[in-house]
């Protein structure tokens, strides 16, 4: 049996993902293994995700998937590198994966792993250097000196699952890992079969209260409308306005959480102070050098407490959120063969102690944060992360 990893938000999980499963099975074999590693409570983006970690994870797992461990959160809101790093280490870290498999544009694996050695060339960095140093935001320097080795405007890094698939396979090759990359084109919504819609679109029609669940897998609406009907979802950083507004104006400039971006720390602490709403905030922040989206994150970790200390490592434990009875052997081999303290139980990493409980802690106190928007106060407790365990499919 052979063994993939995929590296997912499920945010919602819908039809396009599980075609990418599908297809990934199609070419491994039909007993083929699979190991996600999804971002937690928050998203890369910069953003709370739609439903729980938990509720995704199930999702996840009742949809096809063997096994789901969770990206810890500081690591996801990182940048396109940071979290491809992250989610890579844990994968093979593990022990257990042979392949990992992603959906991008190209749908061509010898096209971005020739680009993914063309960025790891000293040629590509001078120009990437030279990009950030007239101050030009990460994302336009790496544009701009992908055009100058490449030629105008790039078509590969136009598109953001093959930028994240390129990261996927230059963390490969520089951690020494002896999983092989392989990827699924993605195909737009409207060419699967049945009502399908993109993730961002059914987050969007869900915000408008209009009905999406139903363009979604029938067992993914199950387990997702459980969690509307127990009230805890979906979420979005509207519901976190004044919890967020609260910690940003009792900010310092100083914290550590701004010590490596020059300037950025003074302009944001101040915007919070003067702005009365977070998109403000966001607004008024966003700048040339800094996107959208990165102030997004850096608004995600102040609120979370978050800093660059806390990714100056690799991820110290691999976290289970889900799993069925082919994840229950991988899991077996992994705890034999991996290289990573596992946790199921919150207990052990209160028995593992050092880096991975001081890690922990944080994302225990992640989720007392993201519980506060859920519409019933009586489901907003305190130590949620401390009282749950991973869902277990007996099949």
């Amino acid at each position: 049996m052979k063994t993939v990893g995929i590296i997912c938000e499920y945010n919602p999980l819908h039809l396009g993902h599980i075609t990418h499963m599908e297809k990934t099975r199609a070419i491994l074999g039909d007993d083929t293994a699979i190991v996600c590693a999804m971002s937690g409570n928050y998203v890369q983006r910069g953003d709370f995700a739609i439903f729980s970690k938990y509720a995704r994870a199930k999702a996840a797992v009742k949809c096809g998937a063997d096994l789901v461990v969770e990206i810890p959160s500081p690591y996801v809101l990182q940048s396109a590198q940071g979290y491809g790093d992250a989610g890579i280490y844990l994968l093979d870290k593990m022990g257990i994966c042979d392949y990992v498999s992603f959906g991008s544009e190209s749908g061509n694996i010898k096209e971005l792993t020739q680009t993914a050695e063309l960025f790891e060339s000293e040629e590509f960095n001078t120009f990437l250097q030279k990009g950030l140093g007239e101050g030009l935001s990460y994302a336009h320097a790496y544009q701009r000196a992908a055009d100058e080795i490449m030629g105008s405007n790039c078509m590969v890094l136009q598109s953001s699952n093959n930028l994240l698939g390129i990261e996927y396979i230059k963390a490969i090759k520089t951690q020494g890992s002896l999983m092989e990359p392989m990827t699924i084109k993605r195909i737009r919504s409207e060419e699967l079969s049945g009502n399908s819609q993109e993730a961002s679109k059914i987050r969007k029609q869900l915000k408008n209260n209009e009905e999406a669940l139903e363009l979604l897998p029938e067992a993914a609406m199950e387990v997702f409308k459980l969690e509307m009907t127990n009230t805890r979802g979906p979420i979005f950083m509207d519901d976190f306005e004044q919890a967020m507004m609260s910690r940003l104006r009792t900010m310092d400039e100083k914290e550590e959480l701004f010590a490596d971006i020059e300037g950025l720390g003074r302009r944001f602490i101040k915007n919070a102070k003067e702005e009365g709403t977070i998109e403000k905030i966001l607004e008024s922040t966003k700048s040339k050098r800094y996107t959208m989206s990165r102030i997004r994150r850096l608004l995600l970790c102040a609120c979370l407490g978050f800093s660059p200390e806390d990714t100056q490592k690799p991820p110290p434990y691999a976290r289970i959120l889900a799993m069925n009875s082919t994840g229950k052997k991988l899991l077996k081999t992994a705890k034999t063969n991996g290289q990573l303290p596992i946790i199921t139980k919150p207990a052990q990493a209160k028995k593992i102690g050092g880096e991975p409980l001081r890690l922990f802690e944080k994302e225990a106190a992640a989720t007392d944060f993201y519980v506060l928007a859920y519409p019933n106060a009586q489901m907003r407790s305190g130590g949620q992360e401390w009282r749950s365990t991973p869902y277990v499919i007996n099949d």
